[in-house]
């Protein structure tokens, strides 16, 4: 009974130190957590731009509401001027592209829909009732069939869907009011005066004072976009070489530092697209006497993402359930780490070379990651055994030799008719001197089916490995994309010479040459461990 009581004590005292290491820990990561919240609320409401935005929001509504607040104005304009703060509301954007893009939209709808109204008021003032109201019906039919049509091209819709929803609602409004009511052409009128006050607004704030442009957040949006690719690719390899696997750091599989990064690249199509819009229509560098090279920041960018694919390819080889043992891995480590740090040292020149807005340069790196690729065809070669068995030849025998012992075990086994005469005997010791060579063939040949099977053993082992290799070298040939859509950029947005001659052009156009011959002898190695 004693040591009952003693057992149960103890246990008591056990469990209660492990409630109290739990709540000192629970209240720990929370105390943490508390600490860091006011540095996480500073980080996401000081923001510079945005507050010189809301700055500009503010000051906009200010002075359209002088309209409605100041005296003598209110005369004039009346209870129109809401329309001035509701254009400010809808047309004041973050970009300048944008709030032109809304307030030209705008403008032109109302003014177009003014101006179609006013006609059809001139042209039907002498009729009767009766065919004043079968000509604005016909009107308002006709022209409301047209512009829901033409708004359904997806240039239009693109480009002037808010402006042609203005002309609709705003041509129907005046068309169908002035049947009744006298006086809307005039409000009309005024309407039309408060909107163009708004809009005039907008576009002051907008592209005058302090302008966000969608063509600097496309250009640096592109720039951060190579530099994730560069610590990407570098966190990959380094993480499949590391023997500390992410569940023993604490990070969670799919919320780690990796998928962070990569997964903005892959994010950001939508956003650049939609900043390719609104940079289409803010006004040209005039310096650069150049087109819009805002296509071509696209084009990019869908290079990008095709390279971000074989990343997260080499990110999902390090979460595989099947790995190659780290002592296997430890052969080729240092190859592929050199060829890696060569793609990223390529990345970053590109990204120096696009946010400096010159012409790509890096002919200096192209030797190191001509050895790099070499170095590691020669490390692939080096280990036959892994990948191949002892020689060629001899797992091809080996193999020949698999494939007929798994026929033989095909056969099947006819049962002997039984026979009273003589010559059931002879035929008894024929089919008996054959299996005992058959057996004989079985002994000699179980030598040869182990090393089959070890060497079957050491090519599964090193096959998680050969994946590995293989995208890492088709980083390297999709690297040779990135500088063809980057050298393209860098000609149509005129970025400037590194020199004054024209050898980085050519050797840029070497590079992208030499980067296919040199990914192929090295392909052609990891394709031959895939097959």
């Amino acid at each position: 009974m004693a040591a009952s009581a003693d057992r149960e004590a103890s246990g008591k005292v056990v469990e209660k130190i492990c409630c109290n290491a739990h709540e000192e820990r629970f209240s720990g990561k929370y105390v943490e957590k508390i600490k860091r919240l006011p540095e996480k609320i500073c980080g996401m409401m000081w923001n510079p731009r945005r507050f010189i935005h809301a700055l500009k929001v503010g000051s906009s509504l200010t002075l359209v509401s002088l309209l409605y607040l100041v005296e003598p104005l209110s005369k004039g304009i009346g209870q129109n001027a809401i329309w001035a703060v509701m254009t400010v509301f809808v047309g004041l954007r973050f970009n300048a592209g944008a709030t032109l893009r809304k307030g030209l939209n705008r403008g032109s709808g109302t003014l177009l829909a003014v101006s179609l109204a006013f006609l059809i008021e001139y042209v039907t003032t002498n009729s009767g009732q009766v065919l004043r109201a079968v000509f604005i019906g016909g009107a308002v039919f006709l022209i409301g069939a047209t512009a829901t049509y033409i708004r359904s091209f997806p240039y239009i819709k693109k480009n002037y869907n808010y402006g042609v929803v203005s002309f609709l609602w705003m041509f129907n409004w005046i068309t169908v009011s002035s049947y009744r009511d006298q006086n809307v052409l005039k409000i009309a009128y005024k309407r039309l005066s408060t909107i163009a006050i708004g809009c005039v607004i907008c576009l002051f704030m907008a592209l005058w004072i302090s302008p966000n442009r969608s063509g600097e957040d496309l250009h640096n949006s592109t720039v951060s976009k190579l530099e994730r690719l560069e610590r990407s690719i570098e966190a990959c390899v380094n993480e499949y070489f590391s023997e500390v696997k992410p569940a023993e750091e604490g990070n969670e599989p799919m919320e780690d530092r990796i998928y962070k990064i990569y997964k903005a690249v892959l994010d950001s199509k939508t956003r650049d697209e939609t900043l390719a819009l609104h940079a289409s229509w803010e006004r040209r560098h005039k310096r650069h006497r150049c087109i819009s090279p805002w296509k071509q920041y696209i084009k990019l960018g869908a290079v990008l993402r095709h390279f971000v694919y074989t990343v997260v390819a080499l990110h999902g080889c390090s979460r595989t359930e099947k790995q190659t043992p780290l002592a296997v891995r430890a052969l080729f480590e240092d190859p592929c780490i050199r060829l890696a740090k060569e793609v990223q040292k390529v990345l970053m020149e590109l990204a120096n070379s696009v946010r400096h807005r010159r012409r790509c340069s890096p002919e200096i790196l192209s030797n190191h990651l001509h050895e790099a690729l070499q170095d590691l065809n020669i490390a692939i070669k080096s280990q036959p055994r892994l990948f191949l068995g002892s020689n060629y030849n001899q797992t091809s025998n080996m193999l020949a030799l698999a494939a007929a012992q798994a026929s033989q075990k095909s056969y099947k086994v006819s049962l002997p008719r039984v026979k009273t005469d003589g010559s059931a005997l002879p035929e008894w010791r024929t089919e008996r001197a054959s299996e005992q060579s058959r057996e004989n063939e079985r002994k000699c040949s179980r030598p040869q089916q182990s090393k089959i099977a070890i060497t079957g053993l050491e090519f599964s082992e090193a096959l998680p490995f050969a994946a590995f290799a293989a995208l890492l070298v088709e980083t390297v040939a999709r690297l040779n994309l990135v500088i063809v859509e980057v050298k393209e950029l860098g000609q149509v947005a005129c970025f400037k010479e590194f020199r004054t001659d024209d050898r980085i052009s050519i050797t840029c156009e070497r590079l992208s040459m030499d980067v296919r011959t040199w990914v192929h002898p090295v392909r052609s190695s990891v394709s031959m461990v895939m097959d």
